[in-house]
């Protein structure tokens, strides 16, 4: 083993006979290098979207969350919410309810959801830290509420006018005559403004569980229990404890489970990316068998004479396997160097930023340690394929350089 790879690597630094040989190999070298650097920094900028997101929507959605399994809305008296506080490691209880509104602001109207919640919720969910204009209040002598950022800009909302309320419109179930509206309305006059950088941005209204209530028909129920855990607990404890609490009329969900789609469509995407730039490497890992080809090509006498001393047809296609996997690891060594320098300077000075509106100035980007390994063995793969046929090709050459 140790003769093939002396052999092997006399063969990638010799000195060649046609200078060309070196050139095409060292082009392959840079391709492989440019390749596995797109590869990790790839899988990095989605790896800084993904943390972005799940920190962002973390201020919306809370550490557990409690919904029906079947139905929409229950009493509040149906749950004790004394025994989901008593239960280790919760920390504190918000009842929400929610449900698809019609809103209007000056002409300007859309679909969306209303959500109500209680004193409990900021607490809960830290909603108050992704503001970006005003306060959050919640029918505080007035009907006041948060719009996500998404929905105050397809209502137009003037943050100077705080005299023209957001009336949200829910149709009426109740039958009172010929006369009577077809619908409840809700007057909710904007205090402040949040984003957490989804479609939650897009859709969701919030204001007083009451009034939410109100606007609904009913009083005081809940479609949600969201809760807040302490730091030092098992999460799946918890969620044990509360299922079996709360019995099989209520679905217990993570804060992973709450955007389980979400998160999912971005893994989906984030791995199809990373199939784009694998077929990339693997073009250019075409002049990796262009350069071990014209290798073979140029070194028919060296192994002809090494196969009439004794050398076997194996060892020899071990040769050139070897020598195509030296040239795919000191492409993996050098574009790992110049990954990690990218992710320096994107991560230090923002080489590549993000046009104006967005949250943030440049791409986020982090390295987890894992892809390191998925990004090895993708580069050595793709070596060892592009080395199968010139190494085949090698082996057929015979102990005497007339027959060939």
């Amino acid at each position: 083993m140790k003769l093939i790879l002396t052999i092997a690597a006399r063969y990638l630094f010799g000195k060649k006979s046609t200078n060309a040989i070196n050139i095409i190999t060292w082009i392959s070298i840079i391709g492989m290098s440019i390749g596995t650097a797109a590869l990790i920094l790839i899988l990095s900028v989605f790896n800084g979207f993904e943390s972005l997101l799940t920190d962002m929507l973390s201020n919306f959605n809370p550490d557990i969350k409690v919904t029906l399994a079947e139905g929409k809305f229950m009493h509040r008296d149906s749950v004790d919410s004394g025994r989901i506080l008593a239960v280790n490691g919760v920390e504190a209880v918000a009842f929400t309810v929610e449900e698809t509104s019609f809103f209007d602001y000056k002409g300007s109207q859309e679909v969306g959801i209303i959500k109500g919640v209680d004193r409990e919720y900021i607490r809960v969910t830290g909603l108050d830290t992704s503001l970006i204009t005003g306060s959050a209040r919640f029918g505080q002598e007035t009907e006041y509420g948060i719009l996500g950022s998404g929905m105050n800009t397809k209502l137009s909302i003037n943050p100077d006018d705080g005299f023209t309320p957001v009336t949200a419109y829910m149709p009426s179930e109740e039958d009172k005559g010929p006369l009577a509206k077809p619908f409840r309305s809700l007057q909710i006059y904007p205090s402040g403004t949040f984003s957490v950088g989804s479609e939650v941005d897009m859709q969701y209204v919030l204001a007083n569980y009451e009034a939410v209530n109100y606007l609904l028909g009913m009083e005081d129920s809940f479609s949600g229990i969201e809760i807040k855990l302490s730091g030092d607990v098992s999460e799946r404890q918890v969620m044990k404890d509360l299922t079996t609490l709360l019995g099989p009329r209520f679905k217990v969900s993570n804060r992973y489970q709450q955007d389980e789609g979400f998160l999912r469509i971005m893994n989906i995407e984030k791995w199809i990316s990373y199939l784009i730039a694998c077929l990339t490497l693997l073009i250019i890992a075409f002049n990796l068998v262009g350069s071990l080809w014209m290798i073979v090509l140029e070194k028919k006498l060296d192994i002809a004479i090494l196969r009439s001393m004794g050398l076997t047809k194996q060892s020899v296609r071990g040769i050139f396997m070897a020598l195509g996997l030296l040239i795919s690891v000191i492409g993996l060594g050098v574009g790992f160097l110049l990954g990690l320098i990218l992710y320096y300077l994107q991560k230090k000075y923002g080489l590549i930023s993000i046009p104006d509106g967005f949250m943030i100035d440049a791409y986020p980007i982090e390295i987890r340690w894992p892809d390191f390994i998925i990004v090895t063995l993708t580069v050595m793969v793709i070596g060892y394929l592009a080395a199968l046929l010139p190494s085949h090709r090698a082996g057929q050459i015979g102990a005497w350089v007339r027959q060939e």
